[in-house]
């Protein structure tokens, strides 16, 4: 059995050929040859959660195992730890070990990259990066990779960590903006995504016409990261629609405030299969499914 470190598991895991993998993955969910059941969610000390994420296709089953502790940055942890067992489907026999955060950062960007390269009007930015952890590192990116941006305007909870990505994005060729508020940045940008812990929006209501938001920070259903306002004036795709009505908290919220009905939100999965772009202001929700670790597995492990 392989056993991968973080490096060697991004190396596996390119983000244009990791959305390619997603995509193939969330087309053949519908006819039943993909299955993952619902991740097992633990509460933990600290807001702290540890979840549990198995999945399988003909070939390959996974098992993913996570930890999520969002008061670690504060103690010099990172914030996410976990590992990704693959195996043989028919056999059990382990193939490997991938870095979880790794592919937990990776397929996460991956996936905004396949709902960005589907669903943005303006798919080659500027973008807002608001967050400026390990999911705003990979989102920029996988940005910068697969869309080819090339402007990004950085908002974070610290100054230390806004000028740390920018630093990191000019290193990738992107020109970069530190903000003190991501409504600073708002009439530049057609391309947002917000990749914080906050539990309350980072965002306000209105954003330029015509802007992809990809909200992928808060997976609990308490926790909020875009406002009923925004959610209200936008189309709104989901990563999985069960999914979303667990965890996605931004959407139950905007439920609850008379702003959204399930009935308005559409699986990413529909708009691959039929191929018509949502008009307007697009919100995409990404909760996180086990699934897409399935298709990172597939990607790093061929068959």
């Amino acid at each position: 059995m392989e056993v991968l470190s973080a490096k060697e598991t991004a190396a596996r895991l390119p983000y244009s050929a990791l959305a390619d993998a997603i995509r193939e993955v969330a087309l053949a969910r519908s006819s039943g040859a993909v299955h993952a059941p619902p991740r097992l969610a633990l509460p933990l000390p600290r807001n702290g959660v540890l979840l549990v994420m198995p999945a399988s296709d003909r070939d390959i089953a996974i098992t993913k195992l996570v930890t999520v502790h969002p008061g670690n940055p504060g103690r010099g942890l990172p914030t996410i730890r976990g590992e990704v067992v693959v195996m043989e489907a028919e056999t059990g026999t382990r193939l490997g070990l991938l870095d979880g955060a790794t592919v937990t950062a990776h397929r996460t960007a991956a996936l905004s990259l396949l709902a960005a390269r589907e669903l943005a009007p303006c798919p080659e930015g500027p973008l807002l990066m608001v967050g400026a952890g390990a999911q705003g590192r990979s989102h920029l990116e996988a940005f910068a990779e697969g869309l080819g941006v090339r402007k990004v305007f950085v908002a974070s909870r610290t100054r230390e960590g806004a000028e740390a990505l920018a630093t990191h994005a000019q290193g990738l060729g992107v020109e970069a903006v530190v903000v003190e508020s991501p409504e600073e940045a708002l009439p530049e940008v057609d391309l947002i995504v917000t990749a914080t812990t906050s539990r309350e929006p980072v965002l306000p209501g209105d954003v330029r016409e015509g802007t992809f938001v990809a909200a992928v920070g808060s997976f609990e259903p308490e926790a909020a990261e875009l406002p009923p306002g925004l959610i209200s004036g936008a189309a709104v795709v989901v990563d999985t629609i069960e999914g979303a009505k667990e965890e996605a908290g931004d959407l139950i919220r905007a439920e609850k405030a008379g702003a959204f009905r399930w009935e308005g939100a559409t699986a990413l999965e529909e708009v691959l299969h039929e191929g018509e772009r949502p008009t307007g202001t697009v919100v995409f929700k990404s909760v996180g499914s086990a699934l897409w670790d399935l298709a990172a597995a597939r990607a790093a492990f061929p068959r």
